[in-house]
């Protein structure tokens, strides 16, 4: 098709200069692929475009994995960023745009009467679940299997598995640990369900609910899949988890902001105890947020951090919030995913290829394998072609289009365009083509 193979030494030569010096020659964990020994390494960023060492243009969908809401380098927020840099970039004390975005954020987000400031999802994960703990005085957890809540100890159980037989029986699963120098008692006070399984919740409830604080749970299951929630089962949860007292967290750093201004609670109607937000809700500064009603927040538990509440960070995160604000964001994103759904399905149709595509919001869900709704984690394992997955992520990386490793999640921004989508398109069917005939 006349489509040019990108050549990436210079990234290769990066990563050899830098791994004797540099864990893994890598910041993140998350920057390390499954198809290629190392990563490619970026110069700049501008709207939906990254450009990397060798001078090869990408469509980013990876979008510094889900921040990136408004494209690299959007205006309005480097206009915020550069004038709060001029005032001074970290004061350990209030500010009046911190009381300004903490309003703003109350009167957008369904269950924030109050809200708290940190830094990361990991945090703010960690914040919510000593929360319900001190409210409720119960310390039982429940969160769900193929969920990722954080890297903490406690947060990085059952976040993935192989196969169905690692996760254990459906009634019991395994509590399942991801890595050396992680507690063994870390998962002590978890208990771990299938999602998408309202009859289990209930019957969990129905046994432990006296000892359980919180359910937690992505309310549209993001890290693992995407899996989308059936219908009413998020309904379902917020009653039973009412009618027994438990308190019920949406953890919202991938969706907040990306399914709608008020995140997955306002895009399902349906509210939570407590929530909280990262990634997208500063465009790529770091900031995180807990959410809540104000006699839970204000129970006694209080959030401690250097850089919580950051003047750069909440000066990003105030321009994001006005941008997103903007009339006809959230349908310019439907209709730039039906545009990208609409072709890829054509493709799979061509290719003879089960391809699964659905999009919530801002988040584009793409996977090999089945082409309608899976139940749950248990049912994504048995039907997903991974293999195919990668391929097709390598084969797209290598022509220009930088998609997410491993999880079938891709990001849509303000600064994509239907220029972008076309393109995508031209080197979707390039790549399939060469996997078909074998050539990948």
């Amino acid at each position: 098709m006349g489509i040019k193979k990108y050549n990436t030494d210079k990234s290769k030569a990066l990563h050899q200069a830098a791994t004797p010096y540099l864990l893994d020659g890598v910041g993140s964990s998350f920057h390390i692929n499954s198809y290629r020994d190392y990563a490619v390494a970026m110069t700049h960023g501008k709207g939906s475009k990254l450009y990397d060492l060798d001078g090869n243009e990408y469509i980013d969908y990876v979008l510094g994995f889900g921040p990136m809401l408004l494209g690299h380098c959007p205006d309005a927020v480097d206009k915020a960023v550069k004038a709060q840099l001029e005032k001074g970039t970290h004061f350990s004390a209030p500010t009046e745009d911190m009381r300004r975005l903490a309003k703003r954020l109350t009167e957008i987000i369904p269950s924030a009467e109050v809200v708290s400031f940190q830094n990361s999802g990991t945090e703010v994960v960690m914040f919510a679940l000593r929360l319900a703990r001190a409210y409720t005085g119960k310390y039982k957890i429940v969160k769900f299997e193929g969920q990722y809540h954080g890297w903490s100890d406690e947060e990085k159980i059952s976040i993935d598995a192989d196969s169905v037989a690692e996760l254990g029986e459906r009634a019991h699963p395994n509590k399942i640990i991801h890595t050396k120098g992680q507690r063994l008692s870390s998962a002590d006070d978890l208990i771990v369900l299938p999602w998408n399984d309202l009859a289990c919740l209930e019957k969990t409830l129905q046994e432990q609910g006296r000892e359980i604080a919180a359910v937690i749970m992505e309310p549209c299951m993001c890290d693992s899949g995407p899996i989308l929630p059936k219908p009413d089962y998020l309904k379902g949860v917020r009653a039973l988890t009412q009618a027994h007292g438990v308190l019920l967290i949406f953890d919202e750093v991938i969706t907040g902001f990306r399914m709608a201004l008020g995140g997955a609670q306002e895009y399902y109607g349906v509210t939570p105890d407590i929530s909280t937000f990262a990634k997208a809700i500063a465009s790529g500064y770091p900031m995180g947020m807990v959410a809540g009603k104000r006699e839970i927040m204000e129970c006694g538990i209080h959030a401690s951090g250097t850089f919580n509440g950051n003047p750069v960070g909440v000066a990003a995160a105030l321009a994001t919030v006005e941008e997103l604000s903007k009339p006809g964001v959230y349908q310019r994103f439907d209709t730039l995913a039906e545009q990208l759904a609409g072709g890829l399905r054509t493709l799979a149709e061509k290719y003879q290829l089960k391809l699964y595509l659905r999009h919530v919001g801002s988040i584009f869900i793409l996977y090999f394998g089945f082409d309608e709704d899976v139940d749950d984690f248990r049912d994504w394992l048995q039907k997903a072609d991974t293999p195919m997955y990668e391929k097709f992520v390598e084969g797209c990386e290598d022509y220009g289009v930088r998609l997410t490793d491993r999880r079938g999640r891709l990001y849509l921004s303000t600064a994509h365009t239907e220029e972008d989508i076309q393109r995508t398109l031209i080197v979707a069917d390039q790549v399939l083509d060469e996997i078909v005939k074998g050539e990948r």
